[in-house]
């Protein structure tokens, strides 16, 4: 067994280092064991984060268990949806970078010998993922879980209940009154938002990638198997240690294919074609959109997963969860990269019973023949740009129309729900890229409020920001380059046609070649929106999102 930790407490040298873990109340048998770092994102703020310390406990006990030391530490958590429509959300994004340089600082520091690290939510779970990959110590990850689903008239709430009811009451759909009980039931306790949304489809690919055990992905926050596998996961963080298993084991090329295929059957968010390029390279593993692109042209979507379908999470608990999924898809799963467990995909599979057919349909009844995530190229989108299939009402796979375009996603939200957007039209907004925004926000607010004034069949957006994974609709994001590095999305013009073809895979500005780049020789970049703070160091090193937004 490699033990970094030796490092810091063995010998004559190691007497003053001892001495200080034993102020933190660490006997000599303590101290003799491994020492095992239990990375938490526990916080106050974020739903999904509430109950972590109480699993934080059950994963230190089974640490203690198998014969190690577990010792706490914290990093930070944004919540995106109490950010979101707000300057608070351009910190989102690149919070994830924070996330997993304080692992990495705090792991290297102090020669931890393995860690679990328990995360629930959007830029946490990649956050540490990417942390995890780039120390690359035997590393397992425990995901917080998903919330229960709310209830109003017989029907399941969720989050994006509450974000589309802000559009339904400016519509004259739905009164005041109704949209207070729906705020106050749509969010009914700790865990992450109920439906497929970026939290719970990155909790999904991390255990189809490996990294944590079988039924992590969907156990609910309030459900005492998420205790149970608390605890099975500490015990396991000491046996990989022991094997020395690492995630660079784990996490190989055909483990992100893996990934990649659950999330195109799912119906997951787009925010994973950011986020698992990011992780993959931390383990010098190469992924780019064209990957996506490929695998979803092979992979039908079999599941139907709020908000692009009518299942809440729950459901796909109650169906299997994740090895239910990966059990569907047959041959589709490659059974060769090892996991966790110690054990390879295909054996974990092994004993997983065949689901029904109503959550989790079989492949030669999908709910879609392709994957639910698309990526665009043309003359708008050069270097790429990805949209929700899965999410798009059939009529919306092919859109031509004028275009609105805004500079900034307040102003966008002002004129969708001031009525100023019309049917047929394509909303644009730019400068909300990584570099322009800065921070490439969530464009919940705008889309919501387009399926909300009863325009999702008749309106599509295109931005180089990106979507919530709570989105759905015609809505076309991560368009490279970005507006703030002179892309073509720069020289789009108020009363322009953009012609949206899903299914042919563009995204076009129905302009003249020749005057596109006439507009663009005349382009000036703007003056950067934040000159100071985190946020300023961020626009000056992030790449572009056709690359994951990482740092450069």
């Amino acid at each position: 067994m490699k033990l970094r930790s030796r490092e810091v407490v063995a010998g004559l040298e190691g007497l003053p280092r001892r001495a200080l873990l034993k102020a933190d109340g660490l006997t000599d048998a303590d101290i003799e064991r491994p020492l095992v770092a239990v990375a938490n994102s526990y916080n106050q703020v974020v739903p999904g984060h509430l109950h972590l310390s109480e699993l934080a406990r059950e994963v230190a006990s089974g640490i203690r268990a198998a014969g190690a030391t577990p010792l706490e530490f914290n990093t930070i958590g944004i919540c995106d949806g109490i950010a979101m429509g707000t300057r608070g959300m351009c910190f989102s994004l690149p919070s994830r970078e924070v996330i997993a340089d304080s692992l990495e600082l705090m792991l290297e520091a102090h020669r931890f010998d393995a860690v679990v690290a328990i995360a629930s939510c959007d830029k946490i779970v990649p956050g540490m993922l990417m942390a995890l990959g780039r120390v690359d110590i035997p590393a397992i990850v425990l995901t917080g879980g998903p919330m229960m689903p709310g209830e109003w008239r017989g029907q399941p709430l969720d989050v994006i209940s509450a974000f589309e009811a802000v559009g339904a009451v400016k519509a004259g759909k739905l009164s005041e009154r109704e949209a207070k009980e729906i705020e106050d039931r749509c969010c009914p306790g700790c865990g992450s938002c109920a439906g497929l949304f970026t939290a719970n489809t990155m909790a999904c690919l991390t255990e189809a990638l490996g990294m944590s055990l079988p039924g992590v992905g969907t156990a609910h926050a309030v459900d005492a198997k998420k205790v149970r596998l608390a605890r099975q996961t500490g015990r396991q963080a000491v046996e990989l240690l022991r094997r020395w298993i690492r995630p660079s084991d784990i996490m190989t090329r055909a483990a992100f294919e893996n990934a990649v295929i659950v999330d195109l059957a799912l119906g997951g968010s787009t925010n994973t074609v950011l986020h698992l390029p990011a992780i993959a390279r931390e383990v010098g593993v190469k992924l780019c959109l064209d990957v996506f692109d490929r695998l979803s042209r092979r992979t039908p979507n079999i599941c139907n997963l709020r908000p692009s379908g009518k299942h809440v999470m729950l459901d796909l608990e109650r169906a299997g969860g994740v090895p239910a999924v990966m059990k569907r898809l047959g041959k589709l799963i490659r059974g060769s990269p090892l996991t966790v467990t110690g054990r390879r995909v295909r054996d974990n599979l092994k004993f997983v019973r065949p689901p029904g057919p109503e959550i989790v349909r079989p492949l030669t009844r999908p709910h879609h023949r392709e994957g639910s995530i698309s990526i665009l190229y043309g003359n708008l989108a050069p270097k790429g740009a990805v949209v929700k299939y899965a999410g798009v009402a059939p009529r919306m796979l092919r859109h031509r129309g004028p275009v609105r375009v805004f500079d900034c996603e307040e102003d966008a939200v002002k004129a969708i729900l001031s009525k100023r957007v019309k049917r047929g039209d394509v909303v644009v907004i730019r400068y909300e890229g990584p570099k322009g925004g800065p921070g490439m926000r969530e464009m919940l607010a705008p889309t919501a409020a387009i399926m909300g004034m009863g325009l999702g069949d008749s309106v599509a957006l295109v931005t180089d920001g990106r979507f919530s994974g709570g989105t759905r609709g015609a809505c076309v994001g991560h368009v490279c380059p970005e507006a703030a590095d002179g892309g073509p999305i720069a020289a789009v013009r108020e009363g322009d046609k953009i012609l949206v073809d899903i299914r042919r895979r563009r995204v076009d500005l129905l302009v003249p070649d020749a005057e596109i780049k006439a507009r663009l020789a005349k382009f000036k970049p703007p003056e950067p929106r934040v000159k100071k703070g985190y946020l300023s160091l961020y626009s000056r090193t992030v790449s572009s999102a056709a690359e994951g937004a990482i740092r450069r």
